[in-house]
C-alpha cells in the first residue's frame, strides 16, 4: 500500500487556520469524516483522547495525529499544512507545520503501525519536508507525496 492509496485530494488542506491543537484536529477531521462517513465530533474526541496519552507532535515541525474508530471500513489519511505553525506540544518544543492525520479501523493495528512508520520515514527527508512547506496547492502536495511514495511496504 502507498500513502496515496489512502490519501484523497479532498483531504489535503494547504492553509490550516487553527491556532491550537484542538482547532487543528477539528479542521483536519472535517474532510476525513466526510469521506469516511463518520461522525466529526466522535473522531475529534478519539484524537484528543490519543493526544492525552502523549503528543503526536514528533518534532521537526511534524504532527501525526492518529486514532482508531470502531466501524470504520478502511484506513483513511488526511494532510494539513499550517503556514504559521501551531503549538502542538511537540517533543522538541518547536511549532508544528506539517500534519498527517491517520484514522484506522479498530482492529487494524498492523496496518496502522506500518503506515505510521512509512509516514515517519519519508518525513525524515529534509527536501521532502521543505517541498511540502513550500507547496502552493493540494495538487502540488499530492505530486510531492506521489514522488516520495514510490516504494511499497
Amino acid at each position: 500500500m502507498k500513502i496515496l492509496d489512502v490519501l484523497q485530494k479532498e483531504a489535503i488542506l494547504v492553509d490550516l487556520k487553527a491556532k491550537d491543537k484542538k482547532g487543528v484536529l477539528e479542521e483536519l477531521v472535517t474532510p476525513v469524516a466526510h469521506i469516511a462517513g463518520i461522525n466529526h465530533k466522535d473522531l475529534v474526541r478519539v484524537l484528543m483522547d490519543r493526544e492525552q496519552l502523549g503528543s503526536t507532535g514528533i518534532g521537526k515541525g511534524i504532527g501525526i495525529p492518529h486514532g482508531k474508530i470502531k466501524g470504520l471500513e478502511s484506513l483513511i489519511l488526511g494532510f494539513g499544512l499550517s503556514r504559521k505553525g501551531i503549538d502542538f506540544e511537540s517533543i522538541d518544543g518547536r511549532l508544528t507545520h506539517i500534519f498527517f492525520l491517520l484514522v484506522t479501523p479498530e482492529n487494524s493495528t498492523g496496518l496502522h503501525l506500518k503506515l505510521l512508520a512509512k509516514i515517519s520515514k519519508i518525513l525524515k527527508n529534509d527536501s521532502f519536508r521543505e517541498g511540502l512547506l513550500n507547496a502552493i496547492d493540494s495538487d502540488e502536495i499530492y505530486a510531492i507525496i506521489k514522488e516520495e511514495d514510490k516504494e511499497n511496504f
